[in-house]
């Protein structure tokens, strides 16, 4: 039993591979929960939706339980109640079968009980969850998180490839972006560090900037081609080959913002700025 292990659900995706090798890199002994696809770091377990009897005995001994679970679009097969919700009882059930006080969890920024948005919704309530769980938790809601191919630069990174870059409506909506090693960094303080016990904190990065000005800074030369919001809302809704889902699109023109001085306050960090967070997911 080593003192140092930690335990990540859905280290196969962009936020979970890096902040499990930054753990990896600074001492942590992850232990990876994947549903198929191992990941070059860590000991891998295989988990459908971690509930397998086997777990708390692999997991016993771990300082935190890093919940990364999540997904961004529904379908008839995998819905935010199944996923958000769902898995994160599971989530909190392993924990307490194994041993394990202390819960990480990434939600979304703009999580709010008014919200009427599903993906929100469902956020919302693994967050109540985890809440009423009776275990330590700190509670993230990031903004994007970039870094070397982060979901949108990928997005953005495709839609060149096609021809062109599409900004849905205005284009005047903000976003905080944040650097995937920043939040790395946090997610590490927030296991040890009691600032950070039963907290939920906006995980957004030092500068606010709009859509049109943060693609414009990204991609460079490339074209760049605004579509009427209507018309980008109904391919989502269509076309689940669309670059954008419905939900997507909804979050994207929220607008929504967070207190990124919070963050600096109780991480006691100084983030990377924006023009240095751009060269790091750069598109060239």
């Amino acid at each position: 039993m080593f003192v140092n292990k930690i335990a990540i659900s859905g280290a196969s995706g962009f936020v979970g591979r890096n902040v499990g090798r930054f753990l990896a890199e600074i001492g942590y002994r992850p232990i990876v929960l994947v549903r198929k696809n191992r990941v070059n770091f860590g000991k891998t377990v295989i988990s459908k939706d971690l509930s397998e009897k086997n777990l708390p005995s692999q997991l016993r001994g771990s300082l935190a339980f890093l919940h990364f679970i999540g997904t961004g679009r529904q379908t008839a097969e995998h819905d935010y109640e199944t996923v958000n919700v769902g898995l994160t009882r599971n989530a909190i059930s392993l924990c307490k079968r194994a041993g394990i006080r202390k819960i990480v969890y990434l939600s979304g920024l703009g999580v709010d009980i008014k919200s009427t948005l599903g993906y929100f919704i469902s956020k919302f309530k693994a967050e109540q969850e985890i809440i009423r769980s009776g275990l330590d938790y700190t509670i993230f809601r990031p903004s994007y998180i970039m870094g070397k191919g982060d979901p949108l630069s990928s997005m953005l990174s495709g839609q060149i490839v096609a021809g062109s870059v599409v900004i849905p409506g205005s284009g005047k909506y903000r976003l905080q972006p944040v650097l995937v090693h920043d939040v790395a960094q946090v997610v590490a303080k927030s296991i040890h560090e009691k600032q950070f016990s039963r907290k939920t904190i906006d995980l957004v990065g030092p500068q606010t900037v709009t859509y049109n000005r943060f693609v414009r800074d990204l991609v460079g030369k490339a074209k760049i081609k605004h579509v009427e919001f209507e018309q980008a809302y109904h391919e989502a809704l269509v076309s689940r080959d669309s670059q954008f889902g419905v939900d997507d699109l909804s979050i994207l023109v929220g607008d929504y913002v967070g207190s990124h001085r919070r963050l600096a306050n109780i991480s006691k960090m100084t983030f990377t700025g924006y023009r240095e967070m751009l060269k790091a997911c750069s598109l060239s």
